[in-house]
């Protein structure tokens, strides 16, 4: 997995009406040297009647939407936050980067790590065979704490696994590095006590 020490981590939510998503909440965390150190969270105007699962699922409300900044003003906002940055997410290749596209703001030429790909990759090892790879699943796992289904909440979390897989990934290192230096000897890091 690449290490990054710069990077924007995103996350949006839509409500899909006769086939169209609408995005309704578009958020970000900005990380560097492993630090969060901005965000961006904004809810969209729509005018797309908002379903009751939706309002269910995400806690957005009709009023939240109706008094929200328009869409086109959301995605130049979020295009500023975003300008240079590397992105992640999880998932995002189903649908968030798709629905962005959709609406004139097509990113995923910045797009570097998919951390759903690598929870996948993961299953196994880091995430002990777990029963499903749902951001919320993995992100209780790995003992970090935030309500699914809200975007800002959404892009944090998947921030922090990744955040997460990177102090696996250098403690798998350190760990390697040990066994090169010290061959099949477990007590040789202890410097000639057992000898």
């Amino acid at each position: 997995m690449e290490n990054l020490d710069q990077y924007v981590a995103f996350d949006l939510e839509f409500n899909t009406v006769n086939d169209v998503s609408h995005i309704i909440q578009l958020s970000a965390v900005k990380f560097v040297n492993h630090e969060e150190v901005a965000h961006f969270d904004s809810y969209v105007y729509s005018e797309v009647p908002l379903q009751s699962f939706i309002n269910g699922l995400t806690g957005i409300t009709s009023e939240k939407i109706a008094h929200a900044p328009k869409l086109e003003q959301v995605l130049s906002d979020f295009a500023d936050f975003i300008r240079g940055a590397a992105l992640i997410g999880y998932n995002a290749h189903k649908s968030d980067l798709p629905i962005l596209a959709e609406n004139g703001l097509d990113v995923a030429s910045s797009y570097v790590v998919d951390l759903y790909d690598e929870a996948f990759e993961r299953r196994s090892s880091d995430l002990n065979g777990i029963a499903n790879l749902k951001l919320q699943t993995v992100a209780d796992f790995l003992g970090i704490k935030g309500k699914g289904h809200d975007s800002l909440e959404d892009a944090r979390m998947t921030a922090l696994v990744y955040e997460r897989f990177l102090e696996f990934d250098s403690n798998k290192s350190y760990l390697e590095e040990q066994e090169e230096s010290h061959g099949d000897n477990p007590f040789a890091a202890l410097g000639g006590w057992f000898d």
